[in-house]
């Protein structure tokens, strides 16, 4: 799975804010046109990996060092990033031998206020575009037993009923599959990409994740078999209904 090798560990800086773009369901997509600052990919970085269960609300932050050295920025960019979370109530600041820098306790509560309809639906839509072109990229050129991961992901998401679980396992699917199909190009991307959604677009309902995982199992049979055009359909599938959420 992607950035395994620590908390955080490096995501490049890619395109954000949403420009003036079509309605939804229009044939332009709507593209990302800014760079991710520092502060902003690691407030990106920490969501994801709250959303992953690398990190649990309550939890003690890594020293402001470690994560600087895993992002590869400097350790005054972290410490202001973090303040600024702080600010917001994401994190907690937390005094004395045994204090640091924490996850909120109430995270899901506080990440909720943050969620941006426009801007995340920019950022589906790009991430529709590039898991369509990682999918017309690798179909014919797939290595040996590329999928043993995902398909094990949709077992799992099959068997899974608790709503945190599904949402880890969502995101666990999207990530193995950008390493499988990307060649090590794209993992990085869409890992920058999902960190930003989990605190700008609406929740997903239990329903609609196994809805979607529908989708992922479509998605492996047509790569599997050859069938390009069942595989972008299965990509686009599983973008209807991605404004749903619960509201959390």
């Amino acid at each position: 799975m992607a950035n395994s090798a620590g908390k955080f560990g490096p995501y490049p800086a890619s395109a954000s804010a949403a420009s003036p773009a079509p309605a939804r369901g229009a044939n332009t997509a709507r593209l990302p046109v800014r760079q991710q600052t520092g502060a902003e990919l690691i407030r990106s970085r920490i969501a994801l990996r709250v959303r992953l269960a690398v990190l649990a609300p309550g939890e003690r932050l890594p020293d402001t060092g470690v994560i600087a050295e895993e992002l590869g920025m400097s350790e005054m960019t972290v410490r202001r990033a973090l303040e600024t979370m702080c600010q917001d109530g994401l994190l907690d600041r937390r005094r004395g031998r045994v204090g640091g820098t924490f996850i909120a306790s109430n995270w899901d509560e506080i990440a909720a206020a943050f969620r941006d309809e426009e801007q995340a639906a920019s950022l589906e839509d790009f991430h529709l575009l590039l898991e369509c072109g990682l999918v017309a990229r690798s179909a014919d050129e797939l290595p040996p037993n590329w999928d043993s991961g995902l398909l094990a992901v949709v077992d799992e998401m099959n068997a899974a009923d608790d709503h945190a679980e599904l949402l880890r396992l969502e995101t666990c699917f999207h990530l193995g599959l950008a390493e499988a199909l990307g060649n090590g190009m794209a993992g990085e991307q869409v890992a920058d990409l999902l960190g930003r959604l989990c605190l700008l677009a609406a929740v997903p309902a239990p329903g609609l994740l196994q809805e979607r995982n529908k989708h992922h199992a479509d998605l492996l049979a047509a790569l599997e078999l050859g069938r390009l055009d069942a595989a972008v359909g299965a990509v686009k599938a599983h973008q209807v209904g991605r404004g749903v959420g619960v509201g959390v």
